[in-house]
């Protein structure tokens, strides 16, 4: 499948937005770890209206006048990981859940480390908020950004 992307400003840097055919298939961070998003060649399109909604509707969220977005997201990923992410996309903004609660939301409450390892390869960060969660002692823990982008995207939304 081919992808397209289109690099923006944000305030937690610089964002790299990435489509294919179906939706918007990753947000990646200028610092990103190679490999933990897996897509293949890229090809540049400025123009891409995915790219061009997303951009619109981050801009907006980064502003303080977006709680939810609506553009069509085209998650990759096992079955699992599909599943987190769809629990990421229920956790209300301006609320926090922990691994655990998310596992127990799954009906694997042992799995709160599995949980950690997709939310940590989840592709469309910040709409799939997975900065909302956090350690069970409510400690930020581990962000592909890094913890002051996970810091400064939590008080945006208090």
């Amino acid at each position: 499948m081919t992808h397209y992307f289109k690099t923006i400003w944000s305030p937690v840097g610089e964002l790299t937005l990435v489509a294919d055919d179906r939706g918007l298939a990753a947000i990646l961070w200028e610092d990103d770890r190679p490999g933990r998003v897996r897509l293949g060649a890229l090809i540049e399109k400025a123009d891409h209206p995915v790219l061009l909604e997303t951009e619109r509707q981050l801009g907006e969220y980064f502003a303080g006048e977006r709680r939810t977005f609506d553009v069509p997201l085209s998650f990759a990923g096992t079955d699992f990981q599909k599943r987190v992410w769809a629990a990421l996309l229920a956790i209300p903004f301006g609320e926090t859940r922990s691994y655990g609660e998310i596992a127990l939301q799954l009906g694997a409450p042992g799995a709160s480390r599995a949980v950690g390892a997709a939310n940590g390869r989840n592709p469309i960060s910040i709409i799939a908020p997975c900065h909302r969660v956090v350690g069970s002692n409510g400690k930020l823990t581990g962000f592909a950004g890094g913890l002051d982008a996970k810091a400064f995207l939590l008080a945006l939304e208090r």
